[in-house]
């Protein structure tokens, strides 16, 4: 069974192992659209989609997972969202950045912050760690090790065309994994590469890269590419802007224009619209998903 777009959740029979594969086409692919991203950070928001998805998979209520990088090098922003059903939104903003840029030149004093939101939840549960210079999957291992006490493998993959990857966990409470069988299962989780995923994630791969072991494979999960951008939050952030500033931009350019990072879609207000933003008490919508 191939699938394109989707999230396949497998175990080992014999092993007290839980695992995920990811394969993301048409998603990866919306999210660049509207962006000129350089290589090297595209790279990353790409292993960022795949391995969002990969914890966002695993949620047990509805929710959303939020990875976020920040720091002082030419990758000063990352934000990948992921709800509990896959919809997935990212995007990533870089300066003074070259295409021959390793991830350790790109995170420079960087920090990692993996937030779980639920709205039945008090509040959220966030985890923060230094960004590893080695990649992001090794900073997320980190995390998962120091801030969900999981012991974890994780591999990311990527091109322009799609991305991937595969997180490995022990499964918490049960009898502890034989080092040796967790190492080689770690060795074999680090063969993943992207081209192994052009056609899809599948059972079939899965198989293949644990040839020697008893793999039980579930139902692919489809994931997609959704926006939760809304007028009614647009208007909340022209309001944070203020009445005088946003009054002012209108009427030096006839009217403000507001793109969304995320989807790309713009938003123009005149100066009724102005108006009528800083008189109606704001109102809460429902999300506009495109």
């Amino acid at each position: 069974m191939l699938a394109k777009d989707a999230v396949i959740r497998f175990v080992f029979e014999s092993l007290p192992v839980r695992g995920a594969l990811v394969q993301l086409e048409s998603t990866w692919q919306r999210m660049q659209r509207d962006h000129d991203y350089p290589d090297p950070v595209a790279e990353v928001l790409g292993h960022a989609a795949a391995a969002t998805a990969l914890i966002a998979q695993s949620l047990k209520f509805d929710g959303t997972v939020t990875l976020q990088i920040g720091g002082e090098g030419p990758l000063r922003m990352l934000v990948m969202q992921s709800t509990d059903n896959l919809d997935l939104r990212g995007m990533a903003s870089a300066q003074d950045t070259a295409g021959d840029m390793k991830f350790a030149d790109l995170v420079t004093g960087a920090r990692c912050a993996v937030t779980v939101d639920s709205g039945a939840m008090e509040r959220p549960y966030q985890g923060i760690v230094a960004i590893s210079p080695d990649s992001l999957a090794a900073s997320l291992e980190n995390y998962f090790a120091q801030s969900v006490q999981v012991p974890s493998h994780l591999q990311l993959a990527c091109n322009e065309v799609l991305c991937g990857g595969i997180l490995l966990q022990q499964m918490p409470g049960q009898s502890p994994t034989l080092e040796d069988d967790w190492r080689r299962l770690g060795i074999l989780a680090k063969t993943l590469r992207v081209g192994d995923l052009a056609d899809g994630a599948s059972h079939e791969l899965l198989h293949r890269i644990f040839a020697e072991d008893d793999v039980r494979a579930f139902k692919p999960r489809e994931a997609r590419f959704r926006c939760r951008c809304t007028q009614q939050k647009v208007e909340e952030v022209l309001r944070l802007l203020g009445e005088e500033e946003t009054r002012t931009a209108c009427e030096e350019q006839g009217t403000v224009e507001v793109t969304c990072e995320y989807c790309g879609r713009l938003r123009t207000f005149d100066a009724v619209d102005v108006a009528r933003v800083f008189t109606e008490q704001p109102v809460s919508g429902s999300d506009s998903l495109h």
